[in-house]
């Protein structure tokens, strides 16, 4: 069932982008009386699933899901209609238009990606307002396990206190992204602040280690479920642990280093049950462990506790757009900084570029709006950027050609344009292949 929730949620996306940005191209062509043969969700290579032909358009879904398309009359694109292209231009065909209506119409794409990016980040901002942990409130710091973090310098009980000179006012889920993009990050560790400089190969490093969050807020040791054959019986589940060995251990790190300090030994723990304090006595493994399962613990309950105050802030509907704007704009920023990253191979953040499987990965097995949105958002960002790269058979590569000839007057010749035509799709072809090969290659090593 957790299979078939990703999946949906993975197509439902990729279909919702895919139709929304070909509909970017579709309506402004329509709109300057440009005939558009064939609207499509997915490629139809040979055959299709569905079709329909409404008026002088061919509707459908295609059998190849990696991506769709529509088909412009007069237009030098991925099919390669050398027989139309040959044929004196007529008024209804792309070629005929001015120059500024082709690129309106090739903009119209991205423009549609952008916006519906930054509409969703209003709608969520509107809908589930913004919960966090005000980075003043974290006085014990993070939790610091991913080992690239740990070479880097970091340890448990750090606080970030700026990224690249901005100042971190708050604890959430984009805070391992800006440390992924960030160069130097100022922490502070006893009560001492100091800068550590990000190697300039870390995405490189994380590829080489077991994926874990780069940072985290430290958790309470909280007992699951509890086995009828386990050798701490006395143990039940909602139990907080709260010390073990006469030590105080407000948080699992901290239990953890205590059991492997008393490895197949018997000691006494002190766990939080129904609000009160009981000695229960435990029985160590030789791996260091109680042989019970960690419970998770929701936001209220950690905020009931006392661990960390939960901020949240709602916003109006007025409200919610600058906040959604001002979301979006740090997505745009963000992913721009990856592909500059990517595209430099000191950083090794090629190696980290994913294709499909990537995507799907994504999506988490249990269904949930605000996350099905807000990844929804961050690749309409990515399909938008990637879509304006100056490469021949993606918009941007149109755009180019466009913008070179309003500049010049000259517009570039229908041979020329097939033959770059043919070596963007080459290149793109290389780019899906190594993008999913990259996939193929972690699945194999079990990264």
């Amino acid at each position: 069932m957790d299979i078939v929730i990703k999946l949906s949620q993975f197509l439902l996306s990729l279909s919702l982008l895919i139709i929304l940005h070909e509909l970017g191209h579709f309506i402004p062509a329509k709109l300057f009386k440009t005939r558009v043969e064939k609207f499509y969700l997915f490629f139809d290579v040979k055959y299709s699933l569905l079709k329909k032909k409404i008026g002088e358009t061919e509707y459908g879904i295609g059998w190849l899901p990696l991506g769709g398309y529509v088909k412009i009359s007069g237009m030098i694109d991925e099919s390669m209609d050398k027989e139309q292209m040959a044929l004196p231009p007529q008024p209804w065909e792309f070629r005929s238009k001015p120059a500024w209506q082709r690129l309106i119409i090739m903009l119209g794409g991205v423009t549609v990606n952008f916006i519906l990016a930054f509409i969703i980040y209003i709608g969520m901002a509107f809908a589930y307002g913004e919960t966090y942990i005000a980075n003043s409130d974290l006085k014990d710091g993070l939790l610091i396990e991913n080992k690239a973090m740990q070479n880097a310098g970091f340890k448990t009980g750090d606080r970030i206190i700026s990224i690249d000179g901005e100042k971190v006012e708050r604890f959430d889920n984009g805070i391992n992204a800006k440390v992924v993009m960030g160069k130097e990050v100022l922490i502070e560790r006893n009560g001492t602040e100091q800068s550590i400089k990000m190697p300039n190969d870390f995405v490189d490093q994380l590829s080489k280690h077991e994926k874990a969050p780069l940072v985290s807020i430290r958790m309470p040791f909280a007992i699951g479920a509890v086995a009828a054959d386990s050798k701490n019986t006395a143990l039940q589940p909602k139990d907080i642990v709260i010390a073990l060995n006469g030590q105080r251990t407000k948080y699992f790190d901290e239990a953890k280093t205590v059991l492997e300090n008393n490895k197949n030994k018997t000691i006494n723990a002190t766990v939080l049950r129904n609000q009160k304090e009981v000695q229960v006595p435990v029985i160590v493994s030789k791996e260091g462990t109680l042989g019970v399962n960690r419970a998770g613990i929701s936001m209220e309950s950690l905020e009931k506790l006392g661990y960390y105050k939960i901020s949240k802030q709602e916003f109006g509907l007025l409200e919610s757009i600058p906040v959604g704007l001002a979301k979006g704009k740090d997505q745009l920023v963000g992913y721009g900084k990856q592909l500059k990253m990517i595209f430099s191979p000191s950083t090794g953040a090629y190696k980290q570029v994913g294709g499909f499987k990537a995507i799907f990965d994504i999506f988490p097995n249990t269904w949930s709006w605000e996350v099905f949105w807000t990844i929804t958002a961050l690749l309409s960002i990515m399909l938008g950027v990637m879509n304006l790269l100056p490469i021949p058979a993606l918009d941007g590569g149109h755009v180019m050609f466009l913008l070179y000839e309003i500049v010049s007057g000259k517009k570039p010749s229908d041979k020329f344009l097939e033959n770059a035509q043919m070596v963007g799709f080459v290149l793109l072809i290389t780019l899906l292949l190594f993008a999913n090969g990259n996939d193929i290659y972690k699945a194999i090593l079990g990264k």
